[in-house]
């Protein structure tokens, strides 16, 4: 069996993975522990959906097209977060599950940033400094973020749609090999069996 795709070109090509691989990265960064748990998950979905495709799996690739549901609306949750919407805060931990005070990555390092720091060494529990304002940026950090999850949504439509081409593509071969006879287990019985009718009538004639 085999998908008339190509066996060398991925319905799934780097970009899915590249994607991915860019935005854990940056949450890393940014300690966001819960885009990390998601990320990882999306990450190895994604590779089983690969997985599915070069071995003719169609039920992984099921299982990928399901978690782009999910993926979609988590990335439009961060959409929300990350723009205040519902009541949501943009400075809360929600994403770092309370346990830290960590913000975006972006927050601080994002294009024509500037931190100005002040030296906390007196106050005990605090690092010898403390970022007190960050100016000059050129895009707020929290527009970034939007633009990243806006572009997941995107590569993850267009996984779904091309993973929903896949596995049509690869039901109508089974199928077509179920038509000519693939699973009979008695092809040449039926084969046969008309020819002797035909010589049983001939002897009694």
């Amino acid at each position: 069996k085999h998908c008339g795709c190509g066996s060398s070109n991925s319905p799934f090509p780097s970009p899915f993975q590249l994607a991915a691989l860019e935005r854990q990265v940056f949450d890393f960064l940014g300690y966001q522990w819960a885009p990390i748990l998601a990320n990882f998950l999306h990450i190895i979905i994604v590779i089983l959906g690969l997985f599915g495709t070069i071995q003719y799996r169609p039920r992984y690739i099921v299982v990928y097209a399901i978690w782009t549901a999910i993926w979609v609306t988590w990335n439009i949750f961060i959409i929300c977060f990350y723009l205040e919407v519902g009541g949501l805060s943009k400075d809360s931990e929600l994403l770092t599950f309370n346990i830290s005070r960590h913000q975006s990555w972006w927050s601080e390092n994002g294009p024509g940033c500037v931190r100005k720091e002040a030296s906390m060494s007196g106050i005990k529990g605090l690092d010898s400094h403390s970022y007190i304002s960050v100016i000059g940026c050129a895009l707020e950090y929290r527009y970034i973020e939007v633009m990243h999850s806006a572009f997941q949504i995107l590569i993850a439509l267009v996984g779904f749609v091309y993973a929903c081409y896949v596995v049509s593509v690869f039901t109508e071969e089974e199928d077509s090999f179920d038509f000519i006879g693939g699973f009979d287990p008695f092809p040449l019985y039926h084969v046969n069996e008309k020819p002797t009718n035909l010589l049983f009538k001939q002897t009694y004639l």
